[in-house]
Formats: structure tokens, sequence, C-alpha cells
């Protein structure tokens, strides 16, 4: 007993017992961890890589070259990430139909699985923005009134005060954002399409980007008419003068006319 006792005494006694639970640990933790599913998930991106790599050869390779380097047709898709081919091909603009000052959206070709094996795949050549969950999307508990202030400051220039859209130079424009998804919309936010400059989350974070995709929402949905009347398109007192004045003006020079009009046949008469 006197010998057990001095070696629990023993200064390396504690470092023993702390090698010892740390090798039990590891030990159960190897018998009972989960790797079969970690090994599942693993095969299963594997998988889809190779079906969008396939998908790619087909419908993209002719224009963004056979290892998504670009060509002449089409830029590199080296690092643009997940969240690019989700919205170009979610959105239909991609495959391009044909060249142009910009492709515009159009019926969807793939479904939803393809465009996610796609994704994989280029995302496979380079680290780039991942496409956003749905929690990421959700604007359910957004700030509306933040996300109008911040939708005027860096979006209303282009897609007008409510997301109608605009013409921009040289046949470009800025689509309508009405019906567009919340995915969509972040995914566009996050990657900058064609001529919309990005905004990752260092620059706007995810609560922002939510902010904005409750204000499109707010103005382009069903449940929130114009006071006024007709919307006009939108685009504000300017339309609605031009519109009182073509309109208004109009009404009260035809009415001028038929009174001269009949004012010189009684006259003759």
């Amino acid at each position: 007993m006197k010998k057990l006792s001095a070696r629990r005494r023993h200064p390396l006694a504690a470092v023993v017992v702390l090698l010892f639970a740390l090798a039990a640990t590891g030990g159960l933790y190897a018998a009972f961890a989960p790797a079969g599913k970690a090994q599942a998930d693993e095969t299963a991106q594997s998988l889809a890589i190779e079906e969008g790599k396939k998908l790619y050869a087909v419908g993209c390779a002719s224009c963004h070259g056979t290892g998504g380097q670009g060509t002449t047709d089409g830029p590199s898709l080296v690092g643009v990430g997940s969240a690019a081919v989700d919205f170009q091909v979610g959105t239909g603009r991609m495959p391009a139909q044909q060249p142009g000052a910009q492709v515009p959206k159009k019926k969807v070709i793939y479904t939803q699985a393809q465009i996610d094996q796609l994704a994989a795949y280029v995302a496979s050549l380079g680290a780039g923005p991942i496409t956003p969950t749905e929690s990421q999307t959700d604007p359910s508990n957004a700030d509306v009134g933040k996300g109008g202030e911040l939708f005027r400051t860096n979006c209303a220039q282009c897609h007008n005060f409510t997301g109608e859209g605009g013409a921009l130079t040289h046949g470009k424009f800025a689509p309508s954002l009405e019906g567009v998804s919340p995915k969509h919309i972040y995914e566009a936010m996050q990657t900058g399409p064609q001529n919309m400059p990005s905004f990752p989350d260092s620059t706007m974070p995810e609560k922002e980007k939510k902010d904005i995709i409750a204000y499109v929402k707010a103005v382009n949905g069903e449940e929130t008419p114009s006071p006024g009347g007709f919307g006009l398109g939108g685009l504000g007192p300017v339309s609605e003068g031009l519109f009182a004045w073509i309109f208004g003006l109009g009404a009260l020079i035809a009415v001028a006319v038929w009174v001269a009009a009949h004012t010189a046949k009684a006259k003759k008469s």
C-alpha cells in the first residue's frame, strides 16, 4: 500500500492518467463516430461533380472551354462559385442562345437537380460564392424600411425605385425584379451578374441582403396595391406628370379643336 501511495504522489502520475483518458476517448470516438455518413456525403458530392462535368461538356464547354478556362465566346468559370451557376442557369440565362449586349432571362431547360450538379462541378474548379440556403434568403423577419434605404442607395439608379428595371447604355438593361425568387436576388447580389456590381458579405452582410429582398417583395407584391391608382411602371412623379401632360393636355386640345370646328360650322350655316 505504501508503494502504491508513493506512485500516486509521483509528479508524472497526472500526466499518465491524462494520456490514458485521451487514448480511451479517442478509441471510443473512433468506434462510435458517424464515419459512414461523412463518407456517404463525400461519395454523393463526387458523383454530383462527375454528373455535372458531363452536363457541362454538352451544354457549356463550347463557350467556356473544356476546363472552364474561358474562350473568346465565354468568360472563365474558375472561381465563380456555385451561386453564379445556380443564378445563371436557374433563371434560364445560360446556356445563352446567341451573343449580345446582354443575355436575357428565358425558360429554364435544366432541372434543379441538374443545376445543382453543374454548380458542384464548377465549384470544384475554384472557390467562389456558395449557393445560399433557404434560411439565408428568407426575408420573413427582415426590416423592410431599412431594405428600402439600402435599395435606393445601391440599386435604384439601375433597377428603378420599385425594381421595375430600366435601360442602360449600349443595348444593356437592368431587368425587372418582379417575380424573381429571393434566392436568385441574393445570388445576384453575391455574384454581380453581367452589368451588375457584386456585393459580397464583406461589403453587404447577409442581414442587409435580407432587408433588400424584403423591400423588393413588399413593393412588387400583390398585397401592396398602388395607393394612387395605376402604378404607371413605378417610375414616380416623372411618369405621373408625363401621363397628365400627354393625356390631360391632349384631351384639352381635342376639346378645343372640336369646339373650333363646330363654331366654324355654325357660322357658315
